[in-house]
């Protein structure tokens, strides 16, 4: 299991599949940055599609600036556009989300709302 912290990009929102099961889609962005020896810093972000199919409840409280670890499974989807170009996207299918700060100044959310998955039976995801 690997666990990413890292800020979400805009506010959740919930989807549904063809056969109309709900999950909560998001993106977290993690930004780094490091200094190679020509002593130019370097800044880098990496961007991860993220999904929730537990709850859709915490949809709610995932919003855009809040900070949030988030605890499941790093995927890559690759695909081919109608142009032939190929392009590929990090993805990531959580077992459990901690928020650790709220985003969007003067939400009623609070920092310590916290679902955590490890209770709820994942039987059925689909991965």
């Amino acid at each position: 299991m690997e666990i990413i912290t890292g800020r979400i990009v805009k506010d959740a929102e919930i989807k549904k599949t063809k056969n109309g099961r709900e999950f909560v889609a998001f993106t977290v962005v993690v930004n780094d940055s490091y200094k190679p020896k020509n002593g130019e810093r370097q800044d880098t972000s990496n961007f991860y599609n993220c999904s929730y199919w537990i709850s859709t409840n915490i949809a709610k409280a995932l919003l855009k600036g809040s900070i949030v670890s988030v605890f499941g499974h790093i995927g890559i989807n690759a695909y081919e556009t109608k142009n032939g170009e190929f392009h590929a996207h990090l993805t990531f299918h959580c077992n459990s989300i901690k928020i650790i700060a709220k985003g969007k100044a003067g939400s009623a959310q609070t920092a310590e709302l916290e679902e955590v998955g490890a209770e709820a039976d994942t039987k059925d995801l689909p991965f």
